[in-house]
């Protein structure tokens, strides 16, 4: 290879030198380091603009005054807005729901807005209450942490789903009852230790409360259990039944598996006599006997009551016939459930005898009830005169093959019932095959008729 010429410095490859490093012939070799990415600039200034915005955004809990600026402005500060911020600054500043998305994403797992009427600061308010209410101890955690904050949730809150209330941390009874006579009741005495939080001042101040899901127990008890952890006392009913009876804009309201017995239940009914607004009553999956059932068949016909749910309770046919009385002189019951009870064929024919004048209800479940061809006999004649129920529910009862047939005899000229649920009734193969048609093709004609007029009305 050809060596470049004595002092031919042009052709002259330099070898690897520190920067500004003396070459042979006394001059110096110098390294420039010049960035790869061609977007690379000297860091600029903010515009003003943006540098007041992200001051108001840094001091927006001394000084929120986020009312003053342009809408764009606003929601740039928004955007820069800490979750951490104390409701008392953002609750009645702050309604931009990109802001409470981010709370809501932040704090909880799954977040359906749907549920909460597609508002996001509302399903914040709702589920933050609900946390609150969930986790308070009474005598223990402090009234102010719910009272507080009222007046920051009252205009968003619509709807409480409370599915555990926490009871008094125990107290020792030695301690406690050193100075009290041998005599008193023990039991007595853990009914006072056993009350929960008292919701009349709460949902009393929350004007647009609609629906209202309580039940009294604990979930997470693991190793801990004790049956007095599910006790929904005296107290708590007296003070639960005062505050829904103050709660005018009520709608739906249901306590279920709350041990609610009859003495319990006639407070209720008393209270929710005459309410102005209340539409569905659920109180499944409780203690509830006839005695209980003849003060709802008094709620029934003296309320707005359309919908009514008693699944799994121990009315027996006493309280059916109570209920039914109740349900003869309703215009507004459209479902009734009962589910899981033991009406038997006296309380089963007393609510068919019912719906023989009845005209407003849509819906009956009568499931598991040890009806059998007695109660089907006279359903023959309710399917055969009546024509507003759309729904019959007979299913895990004794109906047997007479049954089955004296349901089909009634089925021959009715034209409205869409659903029959003869499952485990021991009916017919053949009869329960001959009833399914009958129902389809009131189903089908239903259908039909709602898609030529959009203005009927579905089921």
């Amino acid at each position: 290879m050809e060596q470049p010429a004595a002092g031919d410095k042009s052709r002259a490859i330099p070898s690897p030198c520190p920067p500004e490093a003396s070459l042979a012939d006394g001059s110096f070799y110098t390294r420039r380091c010049i960035t790869e990415d061609p977007s690379w600039s000297l860091v600029t200034v903010p515009h003003l603009t943006e540098l007041c915005l992200q001051h108001i955004a840094h001091n927006f809990q001394n000084n929120p005054i986020l009312s003053c600026l342009l809408p764009e402005d606003q929601k740039k500060v928004v955007d820069m807005l800490s979750t951490s911020l104390p409701l008392t600054v953002t609750a009645n500043t702050v309604s931009h729901e990109d802001y409470w998305k981010r709370c809501c994403k932040e704090r909880w797992q799954v977040c359906d807005v749907s549920n909460y009427g597609d508002s996001w600061k509302r399903m914040f308010f709702e589920r933050h209450l609900e946390d609150i209410l969930k986790f308070f101890i009474p005598n223990t955690t402090d009234p102010n942490e719910v009272l507080e904050l009222i007046p920051l949730c009252q205009g968003y809150v619509r709807k409480l789903e409370i599915d555990q209330f926490l009871p008094p941390l125990r107290v020792d009874h030695k301690e406690e009852s050193s100075d009290l006579s041998d005599t008193e009741d023990e039991a007595e005495l853990g009914e006072v230790y056993m009350h929960h939080y008292d919701l009349k001042h709460l949902i009393t101040a929350l004007p647009h409360l609609e629906e209202l899901h309580l039940t009294y127990g604990v979930k997470t008890c693991g190793m801990n259990f004790e049956w007095s952890l599910f006790n929904f006392t005296e107290l708590d009913c007296s003070n639960l039944a005062a505050a829904v009876k103050m709660c005018r804009n009520l709608k739906v309201f249901k306590l279920t598996r709350s041990k609610v017995n009859d003495d319990k239940m006639k407070l209720l009914a008393r209270n929710l006599q005459n309410h102005p607004c209340l539409l569905e009553l659920d109180l499944s999956h409780n203690l509830i006997g006839d005695h209980g059932a003849q003060a709802l068949g008094k709620l029934i016909s003296h309320s707005r009551l359309e919908i009514l749910d008693l699944c799994n309770n121990q009315i027996c046919h006493l309280g059916a016939q109570a209920l039914a009385q109740g349900l003869a002189e309703s215009s507004t019951l459209t479902s009734l459930n009962l589910r899981l009870n033991f009406v038997e064929d006296k309380g089963g024919e007393a609510i068919g005898r019912a719906l023989l004048t009845n005209t407003s209800l849509r819906s009956l479940h009568l499931g598991s009830n040890n009806l059998s061809e007695p109660t089907a006999a006279v359903f023959s004649q309710v399917l055969a005169q009546n024509t507003t129920l759309r729904s019959i529910n007979f299913s895990c009862n004794h109906l047997r093959l007479d049954g089955g047939k004296k349901l089909l005899e009634g089925l021959a000229n009715n034209k409205t019932l869409t659903e029959l649920d003869l499952r485990h009734a021991e009916v017919e193969q053949e009869t329960d095959f001959l009833i399914h048609q009958i129902v389809w093709a009131n189903r089908e004609a239903v259908r039909r008729g709602t898609l030529q007029h959009p203005t009927t009305e579905p089921l």
